[in-house]
């Protein structure tokens, strides 16, 4: 008789063989990487499959049972030392689609055609492969390209942009690969070829179905370009989580969105994480921020009942996108976080398509599209080492060193009387960050935290309202507050003639990051 450990609720127990309506298989080796379980090769021991709720671990042959409804996904929770065959589009062959009865077929855009009966064994083909602790990921938030035109803003702009090295192992989209309209998933797929790296992706708002009439049906077509939308995988010494945050229809009156979790999810998550050696870093990936902003854009229970499971966990990093703008926000007690840490860290990343692809066009013919923050477009970098991370962000087009933009008065009256203020923007920067400033060769004084708009973007966004010639491009949103700049004054007091502002930052990791601009005394 068939035993398998079983994983539900937190709680763990055995099986006894062969129900109805439960799915056996094997995860193995395939040594001869013909995709077949051939007599020779080994079935893996202890790895975790999932049907998107519950967990069943392989025994010493590799075999695994769990139940399996007309509608699932059954993947590979994919150990460290492993790899799954990539597909043409560099995604991993880890899940296989069960839908015998398909999709609906009223959604404007097409969903999983009906699958036949599943086999006697679904098995699962893994290689072996060398992952090293120290490594980084390709993070993108929101490309979100409403038509052709901006999709190749996107590839020419922000993936020509991409310049990297052997320690960058895989990539992930944090939602919103494309806006409203779901035939240009395909197309992005095969951008994506461009950077030849496995690449995971995050379901956002504008990526669903909205002739959904329940939550379960609206990622259909995701399902059927990208493949489950709630999953997690193992690499190096790290724990990789990716979660759909998007109730639809919203369940308060059925219109629009809502953040939150599923009770389904929920209990995925514990299940996952009840496998998880609590010394490994814990990346959760999801595309609305779980921050609350504007006061109702997630269910808070759903983000308490996140914080519980991983409140045991020492190392955790929590990535976002949605916003369009870049925030470091850190959850502390008075939000529900009880962990280990002094606080729970969630990086809403900045997005690769800006402020909409919005601003005006420059040489090539590609929208500047700055952020409302004043966050120019670009992504991320997450670096990892052991069970530790660092996080950078790289500005398309620019080099990257570039992380502060400086904004200043060109010139002022000596010794004049009246405010003079200058601002930094630091991208990434937060509260925990040290911005100092001097001029010439004077000594580092500490500038202050300044929540106004960055008055850049400011002089971006009114060009479009003084000019009296049309603009080529599309006009910028109005901007927000940033939670990223330092001001203080200008220095009017040091002899007429051209002046040099330096700001240096100490990043929350350690790193120094620097920039300088010139001003005139008169």
């Amino acid at each position: 008789m068939l035993k398998q450990l079983f994983v539900t609720a937190g709680l763990t127990f055995c099986l006894a063989a062969a129900a109805q309506n439960n799915i056996t298989g094997y995860v193995y080796v395939d040594n001869n990487n013909n995709g077949q379980f051939d007599k020779k090769e080994t079935g893996l021991a202890g790895v975790a499959v999932s049907n998107g709720r519950n967990i069943a671990v392989t025994d010493k042959n590799g075999l695994y049972q769990l139940p399996v409804s007309n509608d699932n996904i059954i993947f590979v929770i994919k150990p460290s030392g492993y790899q799954f065959k990539m597909n043409q589009y560099n995604q991993s062959g880890f899940y296989y689609i069960h839908k015998p009865q398909g999709s609906p077929t009223s959604s404007k855009y097409k969903g999983v055609a009906p699958t036949p009966a599943l086999p006697k064994n679904l098995n699962f083909a893994l290689s072996q492969q060398n992952e090293p602790v120290d490594f980084s990921v390709l993070v993108f938030g929101d490309p979100q390209p409403y038509n052709e035109q901006e999709l190749s803003y996107f590839s020419k702009s922000i993936v020509d942009d991409v310049r990297t090295g052997s320690h960058v192992k895989f990539g992930i989209s944090l939602g919103d690969i494309v806006g409203d309209n779901l035939n240009l998933h395909l197309p992005y797929k095969e951008i994506m070829t461009k950077l030849k790296m496995p690449w995971y992706n995050v379901m956002g708002n504008h990526d669903m179905n909205y002739e959904a009439t329940t939550d379960s049906l609206s990622d259909e077509t995701f399902e059927r370009n990208f493949g489950p939308n709630n999953y997690s995988w193992n690499y190096g010494n790290t724990h990789f989580i990716i979660l759909d945050n998007i109730l639809y229809p919203d369940p308060r009156d059925a219109k629009g969105y809502w953040g939150g979790l599923r009770p389904d999810q929920i209990e995925f998550l514990r299940n996952d994480l009840a496998l998880v050696d609590k010394n490994k870093l814990v990346v959760i990936s999801f595309h609305i921020p779980f921050s609350n902003e504007g006061g109702d854009a997630i269910r808070l229970e759903d983000r308490q009942a996140m914080f519980d499971l991983l409140k045991d966990f020492d190392n955790c990093l929590l990535m976002s996108a949605h916003t369009h703008f870049q925030k470091q926000i850190y959850y502390k007690t008075s939000d529900g976080w009880q962990g280990k840490s002094q606080a729970l860290h969630e990086y809403n990343v900045g997005t690769t398509s800006g402020d909409w692809y919005s601003g005006e066009l420059d040489a090539a013919g590609i929208p500047d599209g700055t952020m409302r923050d004043g966050t120019p477009r670009g992504y991320a970098f997450l670096n990892i080492k052991n069970n530790k991370y660092n996080l950078r962000y790289k500005v398309a087009g620019k080099d990257s060193a570039y992380q502060i933009r400086i904004y200043a008065p060109k010139i002022v009256a000596r010794n004049s009387r009246g405010a003079a203020p200058f601002y930094a923007n630091f991208f990434m920067g937060s509260e925990k960050d040290l911005v100092e400033y001097k001029f010439d060769n004077g000594k580092w004084a500490e500038m202050l935290r300044d929540s106004t708009f960055d008055y850049t973007y400011l002089d971006m966004v009114t060009r479009w309202d003084e000019t009296t010639t049309l603009l080529q491009g599309r006009r910028p949103s109005a901007p927000v507050a940033t939670g990223h700049l330092w001001s203080a004054p200008v220095n009017k007091k040091l002899a007429p003639g051209t002046h040099t502002i330096h700001v240096r930052v100490k990043d929350v990791y350690g790193n120094i990051h620097e920039e300088q601009q010139s001003y005139i005394i008169q």
